[in-house]
């Protein structure tokens, strides 16, 4: 395949690349260099394109006045000339995205071979990208990196430029085939929120972690030993572009407000490049500024470094030297939409204190490297970063934790799964007629042992039947266990306990059912049942976990009946779902997997009696009463020993996949297809 990716801000190049030698040189750029490294690797890619800008500015470096530049065999920087050659920001490159969009029209025009996908980044790329779709036809993949509504409510402020700019985010988000995002924060709250966002076309891909170069030790402690009074003591490292969304001067306010932690750690805050002749932005200058003024205001000389100058193996340095010495990397950022930095932490080794806000509460829960604090709060923050840098254990077991990062994020992976996007959106197959529909769970039913999916992958090749996955996660949720178990996408998704249903049209496409949203949605009063909920004795899942048609709580089947009662009472119609022994879900009375299975089937002119469902806990028990054909596997909950002994039932003495395709079998859907549908018994 042959993949192009757009990105015109910032200084993009060969590396080394100097971060922070202007506002928008930072992570994406980072991001899209791996991720082109990362494809590079794969046999199914044998052609990168990596569209940016031209301009020539000397002090930036002569390579981005060169219309070519090699990265790698299969892959190469173009730089599209749109008749200015100065470098210019984000806000200025708006008005130059028409004569952009013309020149890279020209260019895609003349070659003999068009690309199977373009990946823009950021939203003026996705201007290029989504008129390339529109003249020539080739599929769209859409990365924000950073979204406007969000940093608008961070910052507390919206001018005409941020209108525009959320304006731009919006065309990219609904007129994008997919939209590629890093963290479930970034796929669920972030992009959710714009108008034309849909969650079939969402895709949370988490890159991988790489150190920025090779680890110069000895230049670490060159760069920030002149600045300090005790550089031998351990200390906090912060890596951040000087805008003020990062909070680098809040960062410098939390380190004093802890008691006694300058005495114990150094605090050392790389805010971009501003050495002799480099300007910066206005924003820039007065972030350094404001800085200055808090080291000063706090006292803080001889305990804070803020060197102008590092280059990449300086700065893989620090992230090793502050490792060594049981220091901690801070990013206090207001809001964060991923945070790359937050995983070369993990590469190095190094525990972190970061946002709470975006992408980073996802890496550090994931990873668990680190702690998550307000970064609003200064005293929480601050009380954080103590606490991390005085807790010997603790220090420790998050050291040994970052060990382990590459399990969750891994550029190898995220290669693996863009390829398999790609090759779907370029090439979208019709779903042939069902004549039967086989609906799983996922956890401890498909995933739990991977030998055993081996048999349902050719199982699966043989087009026996409709699949769909029915799960209590979300559709990003699922899809990311799924890719982790490397298990290919299902013909549908019956998402959160069965309150939504995601299922291919015609074309093969993903889409929301809104037939099923609205069908559920009768008698569905969401806001009276989290009020009538509302009392210290029912605790909430985690906010993440709240959906527009299911409230998750926490308990065992008592507390299940506890919350049926006082549903009961105030007159409040619901279904209540315990699974697992730890978890409730309260949904509309019309919803649940059954049901949805039910409405699956009908929307392809079947019914429940040709449907096989497969699960091992609670909340799959209305499925299992409702499908033609159940099999609940060797290892399933107790949740389900009350389900009773019917003809359609089978209880599989075997474990996960293996249990499953011992009951596929059961049911003569493996290797031909069921003959004759068996009676239904009715969903609970």
């Amino acid at each position: 395949m042959f993949v192009m990716q757009i990105a015109l801000g910032g200084c993009l190049k060969a590396p080394p690349i100097h971060y922070g030698l202007t506002d928008d040189t930072g992570g994406h750029i980072a991001y899209v260099l791996a991720a082109t490294r990362a494809l590079e690797a794969r046999s199914d890619i044998d052609r990168i394109d990596v569209v940016t800008r031209r301009f020539h500015r000397p002090d930036l470096g002569i390579a981005h006045a060169r219309p070519h530049e090699r990265l790698g065999p299969k892959s190469r920087i173009l730089r599209l000339d749109d008749g200015c050659a100065d470098y210019l920001s984000k806000e200025a490159l708006e008005a130059r995205i028409p004569a952009i969009t013309e020149a890279f029209l020209d260019h895609l025009a003349g070659l003999a071979r068009k690309p199977d996908a373009i990946h823009a980044h950021f939203a003026d790329a996705a201007e290029l990208a989504l008129a390339a779709r529109e003249r020539f036809g080739i599929p769209v993949i859409y990365t924000p990196h950073s979204l406007g509504l969000d940093k608008a409510r961070a910052m507390q402020g919206q001018g005409d430029a941020m209108s525009r700019r959320i304006a731009a985010e919006t065309r990219a988000i609904a007129g994008a085939c997919a939209t590629v995002v890093s963290s479930r924060d970034e796929a669920e709250r972030q992009v959710v929120a714009y108008d034309g966002a849909d969650p079939a076309r969402i895709h949370c891909i988490a890159p991988g972690a790489t150190l920025p170069g090779p680890a110069d030790m000895q230049a670490a402690r060159a760069l920030i030993s002149p600045e300090l009074a005790h550089p031998e003591r351990p200390f906090i490292l912060a890596v951040a572009r000087p805008v003020e969304k990062k909070n680098l001067a809040g960062l410098v306010t939390a380190y004093a407000s802890a008691p006694g932690l300058r005495d114990r750690a150094n605090l050392v805050i790389l805010a971009g490049l501003r050495g002799p002749g480099r300007q910066g932005s206005e924003e820039q200058r007065r972030v350094i500024v404001g800085i200055r003024q808090a080291i000063r205001t706090h006292g803080l000389e001889g305990r804070v470094a803020l060197p102008p100058e590092h280059d990449a193996a300086s700065l893989g340095g620090l992230y090793r030297l502050a490792a060594e010495r049981r220091g901690v990397f801070a990013n206090p950022a207001l809001t964060e939409p991923f945070g790359l930095t937050i995983l070369e932490a993990a590469a190095a080794g190094l525990p972190v204190v970061a946002t709470c806000h975006g992408g980073p509460s996802d890496i550090v829960a994931r990873i668990g490297h680190g702690l998550t604090a307000e970064p609003n709060d200064a005293q929480a923050f601050g009380a954080a970063l103590s606490r991390l840098i005085g807790d010997a254990e603790m220090h420790a077991r998050c050291r040994e934790a970052a060990a382990s990062h590459e399990t969750a994020y891994s550029w190898g992976h995220w290669a693996a799964r863009v390829a398999a996007l790609i090759a779907r959106i370029a090439a979208p197959r019709p779903l042939p007629i069902p004549t039967r529909i086989f609906a799983s769970d996922i956890d401890n039913t498909l995933t739990g042992d991977r030998d055993a999916l081996h048999g349902f992958a050719q199982w699966r090749k043989g087009g026996h039947a409709l699949f769909a996955v029915a799960t209590g996660r979300t559709i990003t949720e699922a899809r990311r266990i799924l890719a982790e178990w490397e298990i290919d996408e299902p013909d549908a998704f019956i998402t959160s306990v069965g309150t939504e249903i995601y299922r291919r049209d015609a074309t093969g496409r993903l889409i929301f059912d809104k037939s099923w949203a609205h069908e559920i949605e009768c008698d569905w009063r969401c806001d009276a049942i989290r009020d009538a909920l509302d009392s210290p004795s029912i605790r909430m899942q985690p906010e993440i976990e709240q959906r527009r048609w299911k409230l998750g709580y926490l308990g065992d089947a008592r507390q299940a009946m506890r919350i049926r009662n006082r549903l009961d009472m105030a007159g409040l119609a619901a279904r209540v779902i315990a699974s697992h022994g730890r978890l409730i879900d309260v949904v509309p009375v019309r919803a649940g997997k059954g049901a949805a299975l039910g409405h699956l089937a009908r929307s392809h002119g079947l019914s429940l009696d040709h449907c096989v469902a497969a699960g091992d806990s609670g909340n799959d028990e209305c499925m299992l009463r409702a499908a033609g054909r159940a099999i609940i596997v060797g290892n399933a909950d107790g949740d389900l020993a009350r389900l009773p002994r019917r003809p359609g039932l089978y209880r599989s003495p075997l474990a996960y996949a293996a249990g499953l395709m011992d009951g596929l079998s059961w049911a003569g859907l493996t290797p031909q297809e069921m003959n004759e549908p068996v009676m239904r018994v009715a969903a609970e």
